[in-house]
């Protein structure tokens, strides 16, 4: 006997019925995202951006943020970003990058020259232009790459329709991630790209379970309504997300609330991806299957005694 039970096993729930209000939403926010992305685009941190990172620890154990912005911006080199960390005193400097290796030099001497008497310096990073611009090729090929691995995976694993929705749901997963980093304003850097291929993981997987058991139902189910044959694939399936989703969420929540400042921005943007994945799998992945031809590709499988699904008016 089960005692914790997140989802009746019984249900009959008609998730289908919310198609017509589950692609408006998407559709504006994808392309509200990328509107996003031309006008305001991303906040680029160190990593691809080059210049000069800095960590600073109050030594009295009280830091003053604006009198350190004001310093900073006050040595020449252009508008520096001062942030609190999640530790008592702890501050984040980060200076624009500077022409050639004497330009970053002369950011780090008057850096310390300025703050050493009331911070001790924790932590020190310099990126180049030609590193900067690496990163940027080598995150943005990584991201293409694996992306390109899925679809191929999905186009083999699957049937065409079936291959088609999810791979649909992921770039839909993106697409929606990236427009958290936009409005949330998060560093994106290189533990970015990783929350982002973690993410694609993680849609790929919630998809791929319900999609193999729609492939199951429809060589059992030879004349089963296509709305019908979906709703039973996401109810039979429903209990194993939301025990999967709620799990993930409260790890990534821990790491929020108590993981530091290092790791928050990573942690914050995996949670919503975690929303944004399941969301994704029942409302946009699976519904889609209904345009892509899935019920008249049934019917084809069905005359050619392949077990297909007749078409069916919803």
């Amino acid at each position: 006997m089960r005692l914790l039970r997140l989802w009746p096993d019984e249900s009959h729930f008609d998730f289908m019925r919310y198609r017509r209000f589950s692609f408006p939403l998407s559709a504006i926010l994808s392309v509200a995202t990328v509107v996003l992305f031309v006008t305001i685009g991303l906040n680029f941190g160190i990593d691809f951006k080059g210049g000069t990172l800095v960590e600073l620890q109050a030594k009295s154990g009280k830091a003053d943020v604006a009198a350190v912005r004001h310093t900073a911006n006050g040595f020449g080199f252009g508008e520096s970003e001062v942030q609190e960390l999640g530790g008592e005193g702890q501050i984040l400097v980060r200076f624009p990058l500077q022409p050639g290796e004497q330009g970053q030099t002369a950011v780090m001497n008057k850096a310390h020259a300025a703050f050493d008497a009331d911070y001790d310096f924790r932590r020190t990073e310099t990126v180049g232009p030609r590193v900067s611009g690496e990163l940027v090729q080598s995150g943005t090929l990584g991201v293409v790459l694996s992306v390109v691995a899925v679809l191929l995976y999905l186009w083999f694993r699957f049937e065409r329709e079936l291959a088609l929705g999810a791979i649909v749901g992921t770039l839909h997963d993106i697409v929606l991630t990236v427009g958290i980093f936009i409005i949330s304003r998060i560093e994106f850097n290189m533990t970015s790209i990783a929350a982002i291929l973690t993410i694609v993981g993680y849609s790929l997987n919630e998809t791929v379970v319900v999609f193999d058991r729609t492939r199951e139902l429809m060589r059992r189910y030879k004349t089963i309504p296509t709305v019908e044959l979906l709703n039973l694939s996401i109810n039979s399936t429903m209990s194993r997300t939301v025990m999967t989703s709620i799990s993930t969420a409260l790890s990534l929540l821990a790491l929020v609330l108590f993981g530091g400042e290092a790791i928050k921005g990573f942690a914050v943007v995996m949670l919503c991806g975690v929303v944004i994945c399941t969301y994704s799998a029942i409302f946009v992945s699976t519904p889609v299957l209904i345009y892509l031809g899935l019920m008249l590709s049934g019917v084809k499988r069905a005359q050619e005694g392949r077990g297909g699904l007749p078409q069916a008016a919803e």
